[in-house]
Parts: structure tokens; C-alpha cells; sequence
């Protein structure tokens, strides 16, 4: 069934989304979003507007405030193209070990944000609900590490401090962007110095980031999820991923 698509190609001021930001608009439905509220809904009836009147193309530059009332105080620029799918936006590649609660509620914090490409690493299918993300089976999760993208992000968050172990070894082994590995002060001095004992000099150990979160939310899996998320998703990071790419 026939769609149009909605880009925003550029946005200056204050705006609701960022440029490149699309949405998907059919006859029925939509999928996505470029920010809601006035905005939205107009483009919306624009692009069902070229479905029914068979035109293909649209653009138009939009001042949010003297044209559709709004406080925002910025304009974007909106392209309408009928196509049957979104671009597929730059991914940076997540790998997550383990399926249990924190894995889980990370998985459903970070699946919907188009930044990341999940790869989700457990020992058993049955540990897994029925997820969109890619699912990896391994008897012994540090043997996949080596399938890795050298500039993927890892977070660890396993059923045994055994396999977290073998795991921050195998991708201290490996080309990395960052390490992440769940657990308490007193879980990573054990493992520092068993890191150590493997041969991996101190400034590599340093970095994998242990504990993970925030501290402030707590220990509830979806409060550390979240502060996993806000981490990884924040400018900063960002910054230092283009620097590394």
C-alpha cells in the first residue's frame, strides 16, 4: 500500500526533531514521527492530501510560530516523497549479554531508538521474549565476541560473574568502543585484578565502565536501564564516538 514519506531537511531554531527525521504517512495509519502537535498533523493531511490527488513530491519551508500558532520559535524544512519505507538511519552497534531482567529491560529501553543496531547474546533461546532486535544463541557467550564490529558498544549484564569475566577478557582481546559490565565496587576491584592477571595493562581494564547506571535512580532493573540509556544517548557520548569511528 502506497505511503508517503515525510523528511525533515532542515530545522533551525527551536524545533521538535532534528533534520533527517522522518515519519511514514498512509491512507490508515502512520509510522514514526517529526514531533507531534500542530506540525505534525498538518503534514500529515498534506501527505494523504497527495494520495488522494496522485502527486509525488512535495516540499515547503514551515515557521512554527507566525504559521501554525506554535511557541517554538524555530522552522523546519519538510520534504513529502511517496515511498514505501524510511532510510535506514546510520547505526552504532550495541552488543548485550544476558536476557535476564536488566538485560530485558534494557533491550525495551533502547530497541526504539533508531541510534543503535542490537545484537542481544545469551545462553538459551527460552531466555529471551519476543523481540525485533537480533538473538544470538552461544553456549559460551565469549566465543561470539570475535563476530563483533571492532566499534561496537558492549554491555554485560549476564546470569554469572564467570561469563561476564570471559566476556570483559574476550573484548579487551578485541577492537572496542566502549565496555559497560554490571555489578557492585567490590565485583569490579575482583575483577581488575583478574584482569590484570591476564595480562591486560591497566589503562585497558579502566576502560570498562563498572558499575553501570545511574546510582541516584536505584537498583530496579528498569532504573538502571534507564540510566544506561540516558548515558549512551547523551552528546557526550555521541562526540566521543565520532572521535573513535
Amino acid at each position: 500500500m502506497t505511503a508517503v514519506r515525510i523528511t525533515i531537511t532542515k530545522a533551525a531554531g527551536s524545533a521538535p526533531r532534528d533534520a533527517g527525521t522522518q515519519m511514514l504517512v498512509w491512507a490508515d495509519r502512520t509510522e514514526g514521527t517529526i514531533g507531534g502537535g500542530t506540525l505534525e498533523w498538518e503534514a500529515m493531511a498534506e501527505a494523504r492530501r497527495m494520495l488522494q490527488e496522485g502527486r509525488k513530491t512535495h516540499t515547503a519551508r514551515i515557521p512554527l510560530g507566525p504559521a501554525l500558532g506554535q511557541c517554538c520559535g524555530g522552522s523546519v524544512s519538510l520534504l513529502w516523497e511517496v515511498a514505501e519505507a524510511m532510510d535506514a538511519p546510520p547505526a552504532r552497534p550495541l552488543w548485550i549479554y544476558g536476557a535476564g531482567h536488566v538485560g530485558r529491560a534494557l533491550v525495551h529501553v533502547m530497541a526504539p531508538l533508531p541510534d543503535f543496531d542490537i545484537t542481544w547474546v545469551d545462553t538459551h533461546a527460552d531466555r529471551f521474549p519476543q523481540t525485533k532486535v537480533t538473538t544470538l544463541v552461544a553456549a559460551d557467550p565469549t566465543l561470539v565476541v570475535k563476530h563483533a564490529p571492532k566499534h561496537a558498544d558492549h554491555l554485560i549484564l549476564t546470569y554469572s560473574h564467570e561469563i561476564d569475566l570471559g566476556l570483559c577478557h574476550a573484548i579487551l582481546c578485541h577492537s572496542f568502543h566502549s565496555v559497560g559490565l554490571i555489578g557492585s565496587a567490590t565485583k569490579w576491584a575482583r575483577f581488575k585484578s583478574r584482569l590484570a592477571a591476564l595480562g591486560h595493562p591497566p589503562e585497558q581494564v579502566s576502560r570498562i565502565a563498572c558499575p553501570i547506571g545511574d546510582p541516584a535512580l536505584g537498583k530496579h532493573p528498569a532504573a538502571i536501564a534507564l540510566g544506561v540509556a540516558t548515558a549512551m544517548i547523551s552528546p557526550a557520548t555521541r562526540r566521543t564516538k565520532d572521535r573513535t569511528a
